[in-house]
């Protein structure tokens, strides 16, 4: 993972695996949100989008989410169908706001 090229360079170098598991979601969820909201601006939701799946890379390495990795790869799949491919999984901008809402919701009263 090292030889890539990190956006996040300071999160990959280790500080992300200092966050909880719902503080990284929530972080995945914001890049989300504005993958949601620039949509009309391909460069800047293209570049949120691979944000997001960049922090969903370090938070499935993250050893403290072994326990997790069946649903933190299934988000990752259903992300990559609805913003790139066919949505086959019939995802919805709601359906992610909703999802990732309960993320920030924990983090920010600090589960």
């Amino acid at each position: 993972m090292n030889k890539r090229s990190f956006q996040h360079r300071e999160l990959a170098g280790g500080r992300w695996r200092e966050l909880p598991l719902v503080a990284q979601m929530a972080n995945v969820g914001s890049e989300v949100e504005r993958t949601i909201k620039w949509r009309h601006e391909e460069a800047f939701s293209r570049q949120a989008f691979e944000r997001a799946l960049e922090l969903l890379d370090l938070t499935i390495a993250d050893p403290k989410n072994r326990d997790r990795l069946r649903e933190l790869t299934r988000v990752r799949e259903a992300l990559v169908d609805y913003f790139m491919f066919e949505n086959e999984y019939g995802s919805s901008d709601a359906l992610w706001q909703h999802y990732f809402y309960a993320f920030n919701y924990a983090a920010r009263i600090g589960l």
